[in-house]
């Protein structure tokens, strides 16, 4: 008789030190697994906290946690004196997580159920990021993680230390809140596993799947059957593909089942966390939670047989491989995952596999960035959104990014999705005990999206144009306007002040005068958005305030920008992806017109465009952000590398095209040295690709260069003239 069990992992909302919610969002999956039959449920990582505390996990060391170690005597400290010291050097984000790992402890329908929860622990004074795993008021295992994500968006070497070495375990001394709950005073810290009455239970975290030799290796030789893995791992633009491949690959040779829970939605930065919750048998999926979803919690589960584990790991060469591993710890768990009342059901059977579902780009597009655009929204008390609308490709994109996330709250809606009604009441400024659900994404559009096309003398028709009937299409709250006097004033007062008056180039004026000329304008539509996100509620006699986005052409200061680590040719399918999906005929104008930042005046012989302004196509600039970011190419081996891909593709005659390619590697890390600084200020955006520019948290170099870059461009050159001779 085969052993039939039902496992349950999840996704959860989860936002940084909102220790109240992400309790209320643990418990609340907890109760669902419960109710679904499951026995194992398994959280997201450093799920009490939320995964992107940054700094707050420096917080104080535990003073009061290592008293006790100590000397036994001081366990009799007056208890007033102990929480002195609890409260003034456990250091709050330790505390808190603490106190809510209380709560669940005492959950009563976490009873009778292994459940696998995230949190940091200081353990000896060292800072751990770990699995807390527990059953029935007891703690059976802290299991720290043994690989840190360190690189990318990722610091976690500056705020936990990993541990070491592999299969180590050590006794740690529980926290006095925690021993008054269990009644336990030590329990194993390390690298550990969990035996069951029936099966053993592994703990694999994040990273460690990434790693080449991942522990789920050497535990699965050591007959561990069920592993589980609690992740924060971020959303990128075709990443899904890579992490499906590899908890595939975590059991096709050495069978096994594989859980696997991720963080979702936007936990107070530039990530978004996409989901995705899996779950793997034998190398095959048999169970995918949604990739981009409203949720707060959701959770997945799957009938499994264990016995089926043990069948697929019948080859002999295995078992070879398995007589030499090293034994872990098994710390023992009285319960059986298995359940004899499901097993007396001849109605259940095994979940079957099934095929993994996976997004286009174009579609991630739409879903990542307005998922990530609704928490920021409803979580930041304020009453929607004011774009600058330009009339172009980058605005354009920004502006049907914000509608896709107003189409997702209505289908949300119209789920019964609960937090989603209650959140889109409160953003517009609905009453309490009021009925209202948003039915339609063009209605809720108008409350909550606001736009304004900033014209000046430079201004085209055309884009004019189309931004009007892009609000139009969308319905959302729109303004057109000149600013032409504003920008005239400030260059009377620069004239009163100088006695000088700059002039375009077209007009003779100097390239110093012709970009001042531009920048002005694009700051002064910065300024006036501010104006304009601060008051339009009021206008409209509505309460609160608008968040202002960014959209490339126009990010100067702007509150966030959903695309800003998008390249262009991905907006564009984008783009061409929303002209059909979501029925609006109007992109394709967009998609058709010159992209030009409309800074200087138009002319019949002179029309600006950015790619001529720029010396490269956009296509070449998307080359360019991935050499210099993900494959760390500097100047020479940039140029050393293009002339060989280019070469081949474009046959060209060997000189001209040997020169051109030099000089374009010149120009652009030219204009990457002199505009470097800018990153420091840069609009927080939706991190979407690996070569963000985003210096703040991603791309961690120097903004102040030597723009000659001297030696690199001589050694460019140099290989040039070889080449040519």
């Amino acid at each position: 008789m085969g052993h039939l069990m039902i496992l349950a992992t999840c996704s959860l909302n989860q936002w940084a030190l909102d220790f109240e919610g992400n309790l209320e969002r643990i418990l609340e999956s907890i109760r669902v697994a419960k109710q679904r039959g499951a026995t194992l449920r398994v959280g997201p990582e450093l799920e009490i906290t939320g995964y992107g505390c940054f700094d707050h996990f420096l917080e104080g060391l535990s003073f009061y946690l290592n008293l006790c170690q100590l000397n036994n005597l001081l366990i009799h400290i007056d208890n007033l004196i102990m929480n002195v010291f609890r409260t003034n050097h456990i250091g709050d984000t330790y505390l808190h997580s603490w106190e809510m790992l209380g709560k669940i402890l005492q959950f009563e329908e976490a009873k009778d159920m292994l459940l696998d929860i995230g949190m940091p622990v200081s353990h000896k004074n060292v800072k751990y990021n770990c699995r807390v795993i527990i059953h029935n008021c007891k703690i059976l295992l802290i299991r720290p993680k043994m690989f840190l994500a360190n690189d990318g968006n990722y610091r976690e070497m500056r705020y936990f230390t990993a541990w070491s070495p592999a299969q180590h375990v050590e006794d740690y001394y529980l926290p006095r809140i925690i021993r008054n709950i269990t009644g336990q005073t030590v329990v194993p810290i390390g690298d550990a596993v969990v035996s069951t009455i029936d099966t053993c239970v592994g703990v694999e975290l994040c990273e460690e799947l990434f790693t080449p030799n991942s522990p789920h290796i050497s535990m699965g030789l050591d007959g561990v059957e069920i592993i589980t893995n609690s992740s924060g791992s971020h959303h990128e633009l075709r990443k899904l593909y890579r992490r499906i491949d590899l908890i595939k690959e975590a059991t096709l040779k050495n069978g096994g089942v594989y859980l696997y829970s991720n963080q979702q939605g936007c936990d107070g930065d530039r990530l978004y966390y996409d989901g995705c919750a899996l779950i793997a048998v034998n190398g095959q999926i048999i169970a995918q939670g949604s990739q981009f979803s409203l949720k707060d919690v959701e959770v997945i589960t799957a009938t499994i047989d264990i016995e089926d584990v043990r069948s697929y790991r019948g080859m002999s060469s295995r078992g070879m491989q398995a007589v030499n591993t090293d034994s872990y710890q098994r710390i023992e768990a009285p319960i059986t995952l298995s359940s004899e009342k499901i097993n007396r059901k001849p109605h259940f059977s095994p979940t079957k596999p099934i095929q993994v579902h996976y997004h286009k780009p174009e579609q991630e597009i739409a879903y990542g960035p307005a998922c990530w655009l609704w928490d920021y929204l409803r979580r930041s008390k304020t009453s929607g959104y004011f774009l600058p609308l330009s009339g172009g490709v980058d605005s354009c994109a920004t502006a049907i990014i914000v509608y896709s996330m107003c189409r997702l709250v209505v289908e949300a809606a119209s789920n019964g999705d609960n937090h989603v009604i209650v959140d889109a009441r409160r953003i517009i400024g609905e009453k309490e005990g009021s009925d209202y659900v948003p039915t339609d994404p063009k209605e809720f559009a108008s409350r909550v999206f606001h736009t304004c096309y900033m014209g000046t003398v430079n201004s085209s028709k055309e884009t004019r144009e189309r931004a009007k009937k892009l609000a139009n299409a969308i319905s959302c709250y729109h303004i057109d306007m000149d600013m032409d006097n504003i920008v005239s004033s400030v260059f009377t007062l620069f004239n009163l002040v100088t006695n000088k008056t700059p002039r375009f180039r077209i007009d003779g004026g100097t390239d110093a005068e012709n970009l001042a000329l531009q920048n002005v304008q694009a700051r002064l539509r910065m300024v006036l958005s501010y104006l304009f996100a601060q008051l339009l509620p009021w206008v409209r006699n509505k309460s609160g305030s608008l968040l202002v986005l960014g959209s490339s052409n126009v990010d100067e200061c702007a509150d966030i920008n959903p695309i800003g680590a998008i390249s262009k040719n991905d907006l564009r399918k984008f783009i061409d992806y929303a002209k059909n999906e979501f029925g609006i005929p109007i992109l394709d104008e967009f998609l058709k017109a010159t992209p030009t930042a409309e800074l200087e005046p138009i002319t019949h012989e002179y029309i600006q465009a950015d790619e001529v302004d720029m010396g490269m196509t956009y296509d070449e600039l998307s080359i360019f952000g991935k050499l210099r970011k993900i494959e760390h190419c500097g100047p020479f081996s940039m140029f050393s590398k293009l002339v060989h891909e280019w070469g081949t593709e474009l046959r060209p005659t060997e000189t001209s095209f040997i020169e051109k390619v030099a000089a374009k590697v010149k120009r652009f890390f030219y204009y990457y040295s002199i505009n470097r600084h800018k990153m420091t200020t840069l609009t927080p955006s939706y991190h979407a690709e690996a070569y963000s520019p985003d210096d703040n948290r991603f791309d961690l170099r120097p903004f102040l260069y030597n723009t000659a870059w001297s030696w690199q461009f001589k050694k460019i050159d140099a290989l040039s003239n070889e080449m040519e001779e």
